[in-house]
């Protein structure tokens, strides 16, 4: 969006909220529960993965040559792998940044509250760009991880699964920023990123 944040007054848009990044939490909480279509999306992203693992279980643990053990441990290893690809996705989104037009993209990561974010200071973007940076990760691994099962063993399977299941639940926070804008479809809605203040601020007009 070719604004730069003091522009956005002049153009009739209004401040909806600030968002402190030490505050994340919460906001995720609320707008990951609200039945939007990024909402709902998440949720049953979640819920095809566990279906898909427990078809798994069924098919090479009860009727099939692996043991339960050997099951686990391979989960297990998928979900260590998916902390592995925290730097991989959050690159991604900076990426995604670029290709929208963002000159300047920054890291951010709180280990006591297990959140990483990707940033673009001051750059404003709108809906559709926003969206752009925010399925970016999920759309590009969880497509990696899928094309890979069909040359994987039963055994490197249950890791695939468990990566895509961990890695999805990762991307709650990529869906609550888009359950933002859904919640608020009445209004044209922009946001953008101030490092040094360490915040987020979305705005709105009529559309």
């Amino acid at each position: 969006m070719n604004l730069q944040p003091e522009q956005l007054s002049e153009h009739g848009y209004e401040l909806m909220e600030e968002l402190n990044h030490q505050e994340i939490i919460p906001f995720v909480r609320t707008y990951i529960k609200k039945r939007t279509p990024s909402a709902v999306l998440y949720m049953l992203g979640n819920i095809l993965g566990g279906a898909a693992l427990a078809v798994c279980y069924i098919m090479y643990c009860i009727e099939g040559p692996i043991s339960l053990d050997t099951a686990l441990t391979q989960t297990s290893m998928g979900i260590g792998i998916a902390f592995l690809l925290i730097p991989l996705h959050e690159y991604i989104h900076a990426l995604a940044y670029k290709s929208q037009g963002a000159l300047f993209t920054s890291y951010d990561a709180n280990l006591k509250k297990l959140y990483f974010m990707a940033m673009a200071d001051q750059f404003v973007a709108n809906q559709k760009e926003f969206r752009v940076v925010a399925l970016a990760p999920v759309a590009s691994i969880s497509a990696l991880l899928l094309l890979l099962i069909p040359f994987a063993t039963p055994e490197w399977i249950f890791t695939i699964v468990g990566t895509l299941i961990t890695h999805m639940a990762f991307c709650s926070g990529d869906f609550a920023l888009l359950s933002y804008f859904e919640f608020h479809s009445d209004k044209d809605i922009v946001t953008y990123d101030d490092k040094a203040k360490g915040m987020s601020y979305f705005l709105g007009k009529s559309k």
